[in-house]
Formats: structure tokens, C-alpha cells, sequence
């Protein structure tokens, strides 16, 4: 999840900044209760479809073409806030649009879906504003159309 990269970026030229520092403590706290709530989700998802286990998650997840965020800038040595900042906030941007598809596969759970939609789009802007502050470039990008849900042909398609 692209929340996590904020955990192990290695901050160096920003970690005497005051303002940073806050800025993390309370987005690490925001992206806690993300991870709560994806937890929660992961729970629904295994009881309405069985799929509980890692490796089926990665085949449901290629199945339907969510593609997982890329993060390597957070974690490299010549760690540059640009453009991590940018890849979390493309790969909240992904997560989003996959949510959508979660909303229509799981509506009687419209609630959390929507407050975990509500809350990476929060977290999106978190880092926007951040990177603002820094004054370092921001891009918007665009939400994307979802289009309908594919059909499947078997019980597994249909589950996945």
C-alpha cells in the first residue's frame, strides 16, 4: 500500500524541519487507521468471496488489473521528497480507483469503503499541501472512469 512508504523513507535533509516532523507524526497516525480499515475490508472481502490468502489476493488483483504502486523512490538512497511525495500520491490515486471497483463488489459495506475512499483522497492532499510548503513541484491526477465490472465465465472468475 503506498502509505507505507511514508514509514521508511529515509528523510535525512528534511528531519530537523519542525513542521516535517509534524507533518509525519500526524499522517503516520492517519495512515494507521488506513491500515486498520484495509484490515477490516481484507476481513469482509474473505468472508463474502473466501478469498483470505495472499496469493489469492495477487491473482484477484492481476485478474481485474489493479496494479500495485510503485515506491521505489521512497526507499532509495538518493532519496529525493519530489519524488516520493509524487509516487505516493499516484499510488493513492490507484488505490482509489481500485476502492470503486471494492464498492460495487461489497455495497452492503458502502461505509467503509467510502471512509477509506474519503480518507486516501485526505492523505493525497496531506502530501500535496506538504509539498506546497516545500515548494516542491505537485501534479493532480485525473481520477479515472470506472467502467463496468467485468463478467465471468467460471465459479473462480466470478468470485475473483
Amino acid at each position: 500500500a503506498p502509505w507505507r512508504a511514508l514509514h521508511g523513507a529515509p528523510l535525512a535533509e528534511l528531519s530537523g524541519d519542525q513542521d516535517f516532523q509534524l507533518f509525519l507524526r500526524k499522517n503516520l497516525e492517519f495512515t494507521r487507521k488506513i491500515k486498520g480499515d484495509v484490515a477490516a475490508l481484507q476481513r469482509l472481502v474473505c468472508d463474502k468471496f473466501q478469498l483470505c490468502k495472499e496469493e489469492e489476493l495477487l491473482l484477484v488483483r492481476q485478474h481485474l488489473g489493479i496494479t500495485q504502486a510503485a515506491l521505489e523512490q521512497c526507499h532509495s538512497r538518493s532519496f529525493q521528497a519530489e519524488a516520493c511525495f509524487s509516487q505516493i500520491r499516484h499510488g493513492l490515486s490507484v488505490y482509489q480507483g481500485s476502492l470503486a471497483v471494492i464498492l460495487e463488489l461489497l455495497p452492503g459495506h458502502a461505509s467503509l469503503v467510502e471512509t477509506l475512499q474519503l480518507d486516501a483522497a485526505n492523505l493525497s492532499s496531506n502530501i500535496q499541501q506538504q509539498m506546497e510548503d516545500l515548494g516542491l513541484a505537485t501534479v493532480t491526477f485525473p481520477t479515472e472512469p470506472q467502467g463496468p465490472l467485468p463478467t465471468f465465465s467460471s465459479h473462480f472468475h466470478h468470485q475473483v
